[in-house]
């Protein structure tokens, strides 16, 4: 997984930056648009972040842009449902025929790990699109992506036999 996916966000808090983090700390390319002024809910977005700003400020430019320049979207939640900046999400995906995931931890049905992975594998995801909502709706979801991410590098390192038996369960 680490030696051939770059991770893009919009910065925002939350998933955006779970999923940067883990990219930066794990030297995984990692990339994408946020707003003009480098804007997010808790003012400017760190400059560690290799983010590329967009003609305008607003956040619906950037989700467009991250969403048509990916591969693919993951959005991760706490709650099964999705706010509006998800659901623009959703909705680019489909608009530019992007492959969209949506993992919930309350789902505790699905292996959030086992799906994560699959979607990149099916899809042969390069360049994955990292969306939720914003930290402040769901102060849990930074750890519940951290840990997401770092749990499917263990799988990447063991060839992922444990995904691909999971796969065969499903079929």
């Amino acid at each position: 997984m680490a030696n051939s996916l770059k991770i893009v966000s919009g910065g925002q808090t939350g998933a955006d930056r779970a999923a940067l983090d883990w990219a930066i700390a794990h030297q995984v390319p990692h990339g994408g648009w946020c707003p003009r002024g480098r804007k997010a809910e808790d003012g400017v977005i760190n400059p560690r972040y290799n983010l590329t700003e967009t003609p305008s400020d607003e956040y619906s430019q950037r989700t467009e842009w991250n969403v048509r320049d990916s591969d693919g979207t993951v959005i991760f939640s706490i709650a099964q449902k999705l706010f509006a900046g998800t659901l623009l999400t959703a909705q680019l995906a489909q608009k530019y025929q992007k492959p969209c995931i949506h993992i919930c931890k309350e789902l505790t049905h699905i292996n959030p790990v086992s799906e994560l992975l699959l979607f990149i594998l099916n899809y042969k995801i390069v360049t994955l699109n990292v969306a939720e909502t914003r930290a402040s709706d769901e102060p849990d979801v930074y750890q519940f992506v951290k840990i997401t991410f770092e749990e499917a590098i263990f799988y990447k390192k063991n060839n992922y036999n444990h995904v691909l038996r999971y796969k065969m369960k499903i079929k």
